[in-house]
């Protein structure tokens, strides 16, 4: 069943994808959502059947705000989702480890690659919803949880920024080699995705290439509501 009428994210144009991200760390995809679809997702985050835990961001200091993490068996978009986009990020990951010199353990099938999670310890599945309302904001981290870890995922917006709510960008923040951080913010419009770097990302250095750390976050909501889609390439242990 296709995920909806938007394109696939095999109709995006993958050249300029690996390059946008090889140059910031991260690449916007236009539309994979329809507002229709959008509205289910986001939809589902009140049927608390659908989710094996909620993290409260302002208990854990992670922020102000909430998301979910969706339990097995996941909802039909989020699977069709998550098994498109691996097979067409595998290439730019496995790319990125061989300039980093690293080693590449992402198998051909990402039903293989969970297969290794799970023997690994990491069970449990890591897509996520997230809400934030007035006043909410998530701080900067990074989605590992375990050793082993995809280098890229996803995130889509569910809400029309501007109508739904005002502010609640999302920001990425790039520690460069022995200069300055750099900062990026993406307006994410709805069904839109921003594919980003889990952990860091290849640049070149007098050595050949350097690993860039980088970690993502959200700005401050001023207003309304903001639902968010966060694919994650590897369970949690």
């Amino acid at each position: 069943m296709p995920v909806s009428t938007a394109p696939a994210p095999a109709a995006l144009d993958w050249a300029a994808l690996a390059a946008e991200l090889d140059e910031y760390g991260s690449a916007p995809t236009g539309p994979l959502l329809t507002p229709a679809r959008c509205r289910e997702i986001s939809g589902l985050y009140d049927q608390v059947h659908h989710f094996r835990s909620t993290i409260d961001m302002a208990r854990y200091r992670f922020g102000s705000g909430q998301y979910r993490y969706f339990a097995r068996p996941l909802p039909e978009p989020v699977l069709r989702l998550r098994e498109a986009f691996y097979p067409l990020l595998l290439p730019i990951a496995r790319d990125w480890a061989a300039r980093l010199r690293r080693p590449s353990p992402w198998p051909d099938s990402f039903e293989e690659w969970l297969d290794r999670c799970h023997r690994a310890g990491q069970t449990k599945p890591t897509p996520i919803l997230l809400r934030y309302g007035p006043g909410d904001w998530n701080a900067l981290h990074r989605d590992l949880y375990g050793d082993l870890v995809f280098p890229l995922q996803v995130v889509i917006g569910l809400d029309e920024p501007g109508v739904d709510h005002v502010g609640g960008e999302f920001l990425l923040v790039e520690q460069r080699p022995r200069a300055q951080s750099r900062g990026t913010a993406h307006v994410l419009r709805q069904g839109h995705g921003l594919i980003f770097t889990t952990r860091d990302r290849p640049v070149r250095s007098v050595r050949g290439f350097s690993a860039a750390p980088m970690r993502h976050g959200v700005s401050t909501v001023r207003s309304g509501v903001r639902h968010t889609l966060g694919l994650v390439f590897h369970d949690a242990a």
